[in-house]
């Protein structure tokens, strides 16, 4: 993908992630190398990392990846059939209720098109643009009450489908999906997040959980990349478990606004971390809770 590609600069995001990174593209694109053989995002979310690197021509190829196979059924539909993703937003915009919310949220389409546009249209009308399930796997967040939510964007829709031709979509867990990384590849983790207090915690982004021991696992997975010279770089929330688990490495803090949460007094500037793992700091850190 080279740098040539003007059409492809105005791509961006399809959905609404708790967590995006849209505010701090600015902050860790400069951590990333000008040039990547193959550009891994494990915890890809909403993608605005991946694509303001697709937007520069960062990477030859590029590997997305997720334990969620809702969100990895989204991108496959639009990279293999964006006209028929279109087609059912636009008959959604078109029927969009509060009734019509509910009863999608109820629906269990079969065909991936559908799927995904049943994802994309609860995510863009749901309270307060949240992606939440239970234990058993169902969204469950309410109907939002916009005045004329934005459903179908087809323009981006199509910029984003031309992005994914040539990228690699996998559904699994982030140590498995880390096996493949070589020399020359590099590796951005967004994984959830640390809760910021015992009642801050929100992971419910797929029915797996993502607790302290896979915070655990994840700081070694980071170290062996970086130990073999490999271009990582992670984000997270700015608690002492996170900074203890990443003491080791380059350690930089950021400043965002998160207007996604439940709670509107939990709604503002936060302080999060950018952990970079080609620039060694100290010891190694240990495994105590947060």
């Amino acid at each position: 993908m080279g740098r040539a590609v003007n059409r492809l600069r105005a791509a961006r995001p399809v959905l609404k992630w708790a967590g995006g990174k849209a505010q701090l593209v600015d902050h860790i694109l400069p951590l990333l190398p000008r040039e990547i053989r193959t550009y891994h995002e494990p915890f890809c979310g909403g993608g605005a990392v991946f694509f303001a690197l697709a937007a520069q021509g960062r990477f030859k190829r590029a590997v997305l990846s997720d334990s969620n196979p809702e969100l990895i059924d989204v991108y496959r539909a639009i990279r293999e059939n964006v006209d028929a993703v279109i087609g059912c937003l636009r008959d959604l915009e078109l029927h969009h209720s509060e009734q019509k919310y509910y009863a999608v949220r109820e629906s269990n389409p079969r065909r991936l098109d559908r799927r995904a546009a049943r994802t994309i249209y609860l995510n863009k009308t749901g309270y307060n643009g949240l992606y939440r399930v239970n234990r058993s796997g169902a969204f469950n967040v309410p109907f939002g009450r916009y005045t004329r939510p934005k459903i179908c964007d087809e323009p981006n829709l199509r910029r984003v489908s031309e992005v994914l031709r040539s990228v690699e979509l996998r559904v699994g867990d982030f140590e498995a999906r880390c096996k493949s990384v070589r020399q020359g590849d590099a590796v951005y983790f967004d994984p959830p997040y640390l809760p910021l207090s015992r009642t801050a915690s929100f992971v419910s982004y797929d029915r797996h959980p993502f607790g302290w021991p896979e915070h655990q696992r994840l700081a070694r997975v980071f170290e062996r990349l970086a130990n073999r010279e490999i271009c990582v770089v992670l984000s997270n929330s700015d608690t002492p478990g996170a900074r203890e688990l990443y003491e080791q490495w380059h350690i930089a803090p950021a400043w965002v606004a998160r207007p996604i949460n439940s709670r509107a007094s939990a709604r503002g500037p936060v302080r999060e971390l950018l952990v970079v793992g080609n620039r060694p700091a100290k010891a190694s850190p240990r495994e105590r809770g947060p």
